[in-house]
């Protein structure tokens, strides 16, 4: 959206006041669409996307209190800028138009020369919002984000029930050693890129990211129903691509490549770790140790995605399961169960 080509949408009951100012807007060289009252302005909404309202107050069917409060219930229309353009007067309900989460307020008869300073400062305002959530989707996955735009940003955590997968390519250094760094490069954003399919599919997010090395969190900062079974499912869909992956690098002479999968299940913290300059959400406790040697144990046995027993029993019968025994990891007092999932 630029400014100057902004779609704008008018709401006001009184025919001639909504042309009056479609007339204005377009003048200074936005789009105007108008519509008659609140019921009819939130079906538009829902159509389509517009870069800011104009609001009237006083309207038949659904007036624009019941409007901004609709508005502030839709998460796909909190960032939608709104200037009340109204003959209500009394500070008493331009202070509830702003406490409903509207932008500005314009008494009528519109002043044009306020009209144009008031749309440029909202329309530039949100300009920079949809940058930084731009900017954070680069960085972030979409549950950050959105954790982000609901609660704050803030060092910290908070005690969760969730599942850790980690990831890792087998024998990555002596692929790496047998071609270019730009062929290199290119082999990672591939794998990037056909991995996070799988993961955000199951609702995973990636928390940390070293060479071909994944983490990977299932259950924070978004609930999920049964975390574990959505990362084995996402880890049996992980072997699948890299396997349809691989015949395509076969067939023109490529180095193929082959995973080892670590998941553990449990009580970790899961938040903001850091400093206030520079943080990303990440999460701690045993269980991200554990997920990290079942993956490192996957070379041992050969066996591409390991589990531990909280998992296991999370999963249920349709992912059938091996049992390899109890292994002693380094860091750990008591030996763990591991199991071997099949790929589907």
């Amino acid at each position: 959206m630029t400014e100057a080509g902004a779609d704008l949408l008018i709401v006001d009951d009184n025919r001639v006041n909504r042309l009056l100012l479609a007339r204005s807007v377009e003048l200074l060289g936005y789009r105007a669409s108008m519509a008659e009252n609140g019921r009819a302005a939130m079906d538009m909404l829902r159509e389509r996307r517009f870069d800011l309202m104009l609001l009237d107050i006083e309207m038949p069917e659904m007036d624009g209190f019941e409007v901004l409060e609709a508005i502030k219930l839709a998460p796909a229309l909190q960032d939608l800028p709104v200037i009340v353009t109204s003959s209500v007067e009394g500070v008493d309900n331009i202070v509830r138009c702003i406490d409903l989460g509207a932008d500005d307020y314009l008494p009528k008869p519109v002043n044009p020369v306020l009209l144009k300073a008031r749309l440029s400062s909202s329309l530039e305002k949100k300009r920079l919002r949809d940058e930084q959530a731009t900017l954070l989707k680069r960085f972030a996955t979409n549950e950050v984000v959105q954790d982000l735009q609901k609660t704050g940003f803030r060092l910290g955590g908070r005690r969760v029930h969730a599942t850790i997968l980690f990831c890792d390519i087998r024998g990555f250094t002596a692929i790496s050693e047998r071609q270019s760094p730009e062929d290199t490069i290119e082999l990672l954003n591939i794998y990037y890129t056909l991995m996070f399919e799988a993961i955000d599919h199951h609702s995973g997010i990636v928390t940390l990211m070293i060479g071909d090395g994944l983490m990977v969190l299932f259950g924070a900062p978004k609930p999920l129903e049964n975390p574990a079974a959505s990362a084995v499912a996402a880890a049996q869909d992980m072997l699948a691509i890299v396997e349809q992956f691989n015949l395509e690098q076969a067939a023109a002479a490529k180095p193929e490549i082959r995973l080892g999968i670590g998941i553990a299940t449990g009580e970790v913290v899961a938040g903001f770790a850091g400093t206030k300059q520079r943080a990303t959400y990440t999460c701690i406790g045993d269980k991200v140790n554990l997920a990290s040697r079942l993956e490192q144990h996957t070379k041992r046995v050969s066996r591409p995605i390991l589990i531990d027993d909280a998992t296991r029993a999370a999963v249920g019968p349709e992912h059938p399961c091996e049992s390899l025994g109890a292994v002693d990891f380094d860091g750990f007092s008591r030996s763990v169960a591991v199991f071997a999932v099949g790929s589907q």
